[in-house]
């Protein structure tokens, strides 16, 4: 029981010490306490400051020291408590019985002043000078500027870790990691800005309350013990300047550490390594300061400066002979390697691939991405990456962003591994105003068209927002222009995005929770990267997202055994995910799909005509002449139908064509979805349908 309750106590002790110790503090300054526990407190107040600054000089980054404002905060208080209480000892004791005064205070008073209190207080007065004008003001001052110039630049260094992100330099991982370290570092510094006010406000308190000792003893040892003031000022001078030592040689020492870790550098080596990497530059400098210091004391004979000097020289002398062994040692690796360099650099040049997204952008849009300018459309890109990997359902590469000389000023460029894929001109200066019906009284300006969707729109400048808006125009800044664009390039060519690492990363986060399935796929079904990656381009292509990729994976492992074919394979996964695409098109408020059915006859044409490649290349329909106008006719008559309505163009047919309906209308009516009857089947009761239209020839 006895072991149980101690456990319990030290369990308590342990999660509650901070708060132990700040009512202890707190209590100092009210609580009278003998000298013995008095000196106990000095003792650990002088050893906790010492472990303070061997910590600072062990840490490489001040950041790395987050609780440091704190300490200096609780030093002050126990430092200040510990005053209060030897002042409050000094002043209800005589002065001249040593045994009721703190043997700390005593020690410290013949330490410094010995029999002679001139010297103590002078020996005092210099340490209060050089703390509070040397030390405590220089560290205050850097700490405000160092917060100073943290604040500032937050915003750059921020906008620095996205435009490498965005680049690809880094990885998100990295990226949050980088920012939580500027957050610390911002988090540090302004907290030591305030901070150094404690250590100074703990030195003028200190002088303080030395003069009150000093004027308090005088008067308490005259009055209260009856004492001549020669004699109670000589007795209590004396503890004044110990007890003034031992309050103020704590602060300084916290001072110093803080001095130390606010001019520290960002180097993630430790101050001794810092400095041993400073002074060992070059040996010359301790030959040169050694010849110095001897032909000094040669002629100022004072002789004790020849061995200092020849110390000196030594200590040179052997460092330049280490410095030319390793010198010699580089020249060898290097000569060893250059061969090997210059392969590796040519290898280098040759396997240099593009890159898989880029942004050019001409030298006027320049201030999009710059740091200065706030680069808002780093953020709109990273956005649009977070977004896209939700939507479609891997992730997106990065966007290298640059500039480039031969567009248009006003000009950006999206690639796709070194393909342009999209083209705009923006006007920085400029919203782009589109009328989307809503505008009763149309403005003049510079006609454009948006680069996203193609509607009409106009150019008007920044002063013209309000008139804009109150016309019924819908207002669109260049960032969110060039981020709609790319957002809807990306959509429209995620296929082409999806390759076999971005496969292989999809199967690999899958196999954390799901091996089994994995094992499936690629041991039992023996599907290859290539086909699952032909499957997902597929769906990618007709933009079916492929984020349920378990439901994927699953089907896949159902009919590989049948075929591993990948458009037979795409159609079957389509089946599987069919509420999925059917919820994607169907009106948000009835759940209902307005379609048009593609008639029997013009089914039966296009099966007809239906040509499967033997190797496993996209199937298409191989019309003759008349046959293909009958057929465009056809579609295109009901399309128009459709549109004067208001519908989303969609064609239902049999499953079993729906592959080769999907590429007879793909290059002439881009937009048109083709959706089977299975994948309605699979949707349930969950969609309805509404026959709109039916898709037929004048022969039916």
């Amino acid at each position: 029981m006895a072991n149980e309750s101690r456990g319990k106590i030290s369990n308590f002790f342990q999660k509650n010490y901070v708060a132990i110790v700040t009512v202890i503090i707190v209590f100092l300054i009210f609580i009278p306490l003998p000298k013995t526990l008095i000196d106990l407190l000095m003792t650990l107040n002088l050893a906790a400051s010492f472990v303070v600054l061997l910590a600072v000089l062990y840490t490489p980054r001040a950041s790395d020291f987050q609780t440091f404002p704190r300490i200096i905060l609780f030093q002050t208080m126990l430092g200040l408590g510990i005053n209060v209480a030897s002042t409050r000892l000094i002043l209800s004791n005589s002065g001249a019985d040593e045994r009721a005064q703190s043997a700390m205070v005593q020690a410290f008073a013949r330490i410094v002043a010995g029999n002679n209190i001139v010297i103590g207080f002078v020996i005092f007065i210099i340490l209060i000078v050089v703390q509070v004008l040397v030390v405590t003001k220089g560290s205050g001052r850097v700490s405000e500027v160092a917060a100073r110039f943290s604040l500032d630049s937050m915003t750059q260094k921020f906008f620095d870790v996205d435009n490498r992100l965005n680049s690809g330099i880094i990885d998100d991982q990295e990226a949050t990691r980088l920012k939580d370290a500027i957050r610390k570092e911002i988090d540090f510094y302004s907290n030591m800005d305030g901070s150094s006010k404690f250590v100074s406000g703990s030195v003028k308190a200190g002088i303080f309350i030395t003069v009150v000792n000093l004027l308090g003893g005088v008067i308490v040892g005259s009055v209260n013990y009856h004492l001549d003031v020669s004699n109670a000022f000589s007795i209590y001078s004396a503890l004044t300047i110990g007890d003034g030592l031992m309050s103020q040689l704590p602060s300084l020492i916290i001072s110093f550490a803080t001095g130390l870790l606010v001019t520290g550098t960002k180097s993630d080596e430790p101050l001794g390594e810092q400095l041993v990497n400073d002074f060992t530059r070059s040996g010359h400098i301790y030959e040169i300061v050694g010849a110095i210091l001897c032909l000094a004391g040669v002629v100022l004979k004072v002789y004790l400066l020849l061995p200092v000097g020849a110390i000196f020289i030594f200590i040179g002398f052997r460092m330049t002979r280490q410095e030319e062994k390793a010198e010699a040692a580089k020249a060898d690796e290097k000569n060893g390697s250059q061969s090997q360099s210059a392969q590796a650099q040519a290898d280098a040049e040759k396997i240099a691939m593009l890159d898989p997204l880029s942004l050019e952008l001409g030298y006027a849009l320049i201030p999009l991405v710059s740091k200065e300018k706030g680069a808002e459309l780093l953020e709109r890109i990273t956005r649009i990456r977070n977004e896209a990997k939700l939507d479609m359902g891997f992730v997106i590469p990065k966007i290298r962003i640059q500039d480039n000389m031969t567009l248009d000023p006003n000009d950006y460029s999206f690639k796709i591994k070194g393909i342009e894929a999209g083209r705009a001109n923006i006007r920085l200066g400029y919203y782009m105003c589109m009328d989307t019906g809503s505008v009763i009284n149309p403005i003049q300006g510079e006609k454009t068209k948006d680069p996203a969707f193609g509607m009409d729109a106009i150019w008007l400048p920044e002063d013209r927002r309000a008139e804009a808006e109150n016309a019924g125009y819908v207002i669109v800044d260049p960032p969110t222009i060039i981020a709609t664009h790319l957002t809807e390039i990306i959509r429209a060519h995620a296929a082409e995005m999806l390759g076999r690492q971005e496969v292989s990363s999809i199967i690999d986060t899958v196999k954390e929770k799901n091996p089994v399935l994995v094992d499936e796929v690629l041991n039992t079904a023996k599907l290859s990267y290539g086909q699952i990656e032909k499957v997902l381009q597929n769906l990618l292509e007709e933009k079916v997202s492929i984020r349920n990729i378990v439901t994927i994976l699953e089907t896949l492992a159902n009919y590989a055994g049948v075929s591993k074919n990948p458009w037979e394979l795409t159609e079957k996964v389509r089946q599987a995910l069919g509420l999925q695409i059917c919820m994607q098109y169907a009106d948000p408020e009835d759940k209902k799909l307005r379609v048009m059915r593609l008639s029997q006859g013009l089914s039966e044409m296009i099966q007809e005509h239906a040509y499967m490649p033997d190797d496993g290349s996209k199937p298409y329909v191989a019309l003759d002449p008349v046959d293909r106008r009958k057929w465009i006719t056809a579609v295109s008559g009901s399309l128009a139908r459709v549109n004067e309505k208001g519908y989303q163009p969609i064609i239902l047919c049999v499953s079993a064509i729906r592959q080769l309906v999907h590429s007879a209308i793909e290059r002439e009516m881009p937009g048109v979805i083709v959706l089977s009857d299975m994948e309605m089947f699979t949707a349930g009761r969950a969609v309805s349908i509404e026959i709109v239209d039916e898709i037929t020839s004048e022969e039916e």
